[in-house]
């Protein structure tokens, strides 16, 4: 029978539930367990396809075409397992479906409620994952804090499921914050009695508390965390701040936070955690050899989280080239042809990043023929690809004012041009071409060396693609269509020749990449990365 752990947060946003959620699942998963974890989300729209960067970091999409949470990618990342539509859902997708089934007579005419009717379809999509039989534990990761009017939905829906499901199938792990006062000079547990006070206050007790902490918790303080929030004493596991995310995994693993959870669950603790491979990486990325600088030029650079699986990428590619990756970014906006050498010539690589819109859309074509034009490292993504594909145009085939019709409908040129399919789409939210489509590769380019193989299949998110009408053209002149769709044509990835490293793609690599399976793209953009530096030095 499937069991179920729901992860609260309280006191503050941004405590890291969705870090503990995927390193408990790890551990879990070490021990031989089938894990896998959602994210209930209490905004209304019915998914962040349509959400500016700025404002809910990355859109990360799944292998089904999912649009969803960036935390899906910690979950990635951690397990080595593919999430899908049914791992992240929202207040809008839940109210969708509810209004839905009303409109198709489903509630034989009653009143439609917040209860029972809105609490029955969270629980209808928290056992989803269950009833599929794939797994032995889900993990069920609740946005927002206790006390959010948004989140009171889902704090009564897991009451309710806690209850159904009983004491040793359904848990609920509370994230909380014990802030440090300098003028006083402790650790304070206030905040968190005051946040599992709310929980109990919306019928929850909470069976373990994970503290975010600057300082470590002595034995007093754990005891009297322990007497006041209700809880048993080996149920407060310490969770102070480290260097990187993937630390705190082993963190947990010393907390004994998986042995508490599969006591509470009536779980048998199995093998003790297998993490020689994840011991191996940490080994890597703490003690690199060497270290590059790589240019990260996009146009949300103000909010890292807008790039958070790329930076992500870097860390893997990097611990597997036992090199640390210096990741630097750099808003497009401010790059221009006067400025380009002094920008980027101290980097021994440059990543152009994806992105919508006309905004900053010349620097990263001004970054582009600055790299091309001096040999370093170049790695394209997305819009990164299309910038590329429009600067090779002006520049080198002379195609005056080529351009992609997202930015300009009536270019002479539109080397970029939107999709067929897309053309009478008018809707925003989730109408892109999403998920993973195969790729076919050419024998004898650098995409196919890398890759090591024929056929690939990566994950997308664009409207806009390559126009053929021009392929002949770029071929001849050097920049090679080595990644192509083989049932539309879609040019998949472009590179050039004569150039050590400068290779794009029109799909997204970096939502692939884990911590087991670093993305063979970034690692070998890393290591042209590597050799360019030792040339300059």
């Amino acid at each position: 029978m499937t069991k179920y752990i729901f992860v609260t947060g309280g006191v503050t946003s941004s405590l890291g539930k969705g870090i503990i959620s995927a390193s408990l699942a790890k551990l879990l998963q070490a021990r031989g367990y089938r894990v896998t974890i959602q994210k209930f989300d209490p905004y209304i729209n019915i998914d962040p396809g349509t959400l500016n960067p700025y404002e809910h970091g990355e859109c990360f999409v799944t292998e089904d075409g999912a649009e969803t949470d960036l935390d899906l990618g910690h979950y990635e990342r951690f397990l080595n397992v593919p999430t899908s539509q049914a791992n992240n859902i929202t207040t809008g997708r839940i109210y969708q479906n509810v209004i839905n089934k009303e409109r198709q007579g489903e509630y034989l005419g009653k009143t439609v409620q917040v209860i029972p009717h809105i609490t029955d379809e969270i629980k209808r999509n928290m056992r989803l994952l269950g009833e599929s039989g794939e797994y032995d534990i889900i993990i069920t990761e609740l946005g927002g804090t206790v006390g959010d009017i948004e989140s009171l939905p889902y704090i009564e829906a897991v009451r309710q499921f806690k209850w159904e499901a009983g004491a040793h199938d359904a848990i609920v792990i509370h994230l909380t914050l014990l802030p440090f006062l300098a003028a006083a000079g402790e650790l304070k547990t206030k905040p968190t009695q005051h946040s599992v006070k709310m929980l109990l206050e919306y019928g929850i007790q909470p069976d373990i508390l994970v503290c975010r902490t600057e300082h470590h918790l002595s034995a007093d303080i754990k005891k009297k965390i322990a007497q006041f929030c209700n809880v048993n004493l080996n149920a407060v596991i310490e969770s102070a701040d480290a260097s990187t995310i993937y630390d705190v995994p082993l963190m947990m693993l010393k907390e004994q936070l998986d042995r508490t959870v599969l006591a509470k669950l009536k779980l048998p603790t199995k093998n003790e955690p297998n993490l020689d491979r994840w011991k191996e990486f940490l080994g890597k990325l703490k003690n690199p050899t060497a270290a590059v600088k790589v240019a990260l030029v996009g146009k949300y650079v103000e909010l890292p989280d807008a790039y958070k699986s790329i930076i992500e990428s870097f860390i893997h590619a990097g611990a597997e080239n036992e090199c640390k990756v210096e990741v630097e970014c750099i808003h497009s906006e401010s790059i221009s042809e006067e400025n380009v050498k002094a920008k980027l010539s101290k980097f021994d690589g440059v990543l152009v990043a994806p992105g919508f819109g006309e905004r900053g859309i010349e620097g990263k074509i001004s970054a582009i023929k600055f790299v091309r034009e001096n040999n370093i490292p170049f790695f394209g993504i997305c819009l990164g690809m299309q910038c590329s594909v429009i600067e090779f145009g002006r520049n080198v085939l002379g195609l005056k004012d080529a351009h992609s019709t997202e930015m300009n409908e009536n270019t002479p040129h539109p080397v970029i041009n939107i999709m067929e399919e897309q053309k009478g789409v008018t809707e925003k939210g989730g109408t892109m071409r999403l998920g993973a489509y195969p790729c076919e590769l050419k024998k004898g380019t650098k995409a196919h060396a890398i890759y090591g193989k024929n056929k690939i299949s990566e994950r997308h998110r664009h409207r806009y693609e390559f126009n053929n009408k021009y392929l002949q053209q770029y071929e001849e002149a050097g920049m090679i269509a080595s990644g192509v769709n083989p049932d539309n044509s879609l040019v998949e990835i472009v590179e050039l020749k004569n150039h050590p490293f400068f290779v794009a793609s029109q799909f997204h690599p970096e939502l692939k990449s884990t911590v087991a399976n670093p993305h063979p793209l970034f690692v070998k953009f890393v290591a042209a990365t590597l050799e360019h530096s030792k040339k300059k030095n």
